[in-house]
């Protein structure tokens, strides 16, 4: 920063306050990633301060009315990037009912409609378990084909799975091939970030209400190797299901070092 008061000491120091998990770029480069409290990070530096009046004081000149400026400081264009931080993250095509499915896990409410593109923002919800251990599950706005291409809501909420540790693939069983569900949205994950299929995941097939959702689950497990749980969020039948394979694929992943403590302070 620049000081243009004249006066001889003293540094002036600003500080901007942001959120956890902000990222600082500049031209694209990543320059510091805030996932921490109290991280720091320093954007530019001040000027060399000037010489004011007071330095020019002496027996001659009791009074002396000169001083010199200082230095510009340095001058920096940032760009700030928001990422949600979450233990796990829910990603499904619009309507499979990820948001109605994080208000019957966790406290969040976040909108539910019939019809796509209901969330448009992040929900973050936490899941409080008897033993006081919290599971923080994000909600990503749905992905729909192309969106690694910025189609939809398109990059702009791809970059918040990045901080998932877990992702939670929610399909819609009144789709007549739900298995194609899965395959688009690890597709879609892969050419934003190829490691992010290879994450750990459940595979939650949801709307279990539904008429012919049962049918639909039989052909998914024929087609799909790996974990589905079955669930429906209207009724919450299987929710307790999926609470306790959710942990215990935290639990295991947590011990290998493999998933970091989000800040808990939302």
């Amino acid at each position: 920063m620049r000081d243009n008061s004249f006066h001889s000491a003293g540094w002036c120091l600003l500080f901007c306050q942001v959120p956890i998990g902000t990222l600082v770029k500049e031209d694209g480069v990543t320059l510091a990633d805030l996932s921490t409290p109290g991280e720091e990070f320093v954007a530019s530096y001040g000027g060399i301060g000037g010489k004011g009046n007071r330095f020019f004081l002496s027996n001659e000149n009791r009074a002396p009315v000169m001083a010199t400026p200082g230095s510009p400081g340095e001058e920096r264009c940032l760009q700030l990037e928001l990422k949600t931080m979450a233990h796990a993250g829910m990603v499904g095509f619009p309507n499979a009912g990820k948001s109605s499915l994080l208000r019957l896990l966790t406290n969040a409410r976040p909108a539910v409609a019939a019809y796509p593109f209901t969330t448009l923002n992040p929900h973050v919800g936490v899941i409080n378990y008897q033993d006081y251990e919290q599971i923080a599950v994000a909600d990503v706005p749905g992905i729909i084909e192309g969106a690694h291409q910025n189609r939809g809501l398109g990059l702009s909420f791809l970059r918040h799975i990045e901080r998932c540790r877990i992702l939670l693939y929610v399909l819609d069983l009144t789709h007549p091939e739900p298995w194609t569900q899965l395959n688009s949205l690890q597709y879609e994950l892969g050419q934003f970030d190829e490691s992010l299929p290879l994450r750990p995941h459940l595979i939650v097939a949801n709307k279990l209400d539904l008429p012919n959702a049962r049918r639909s689950l039989e052909v998914l497990r024929k087609e799909v190797k790996g974990r589905i749980i079955a669930v429906s969020a209207l009724t919450g039948e299987n929710a307790e299901e999926l609470i306790h394979h959710l942990r215990e694929l935290y639990d295991g992943h947590r011990q290998e070092g493999k998933i970091a403590e989000p800040y808990m302070g939302w």
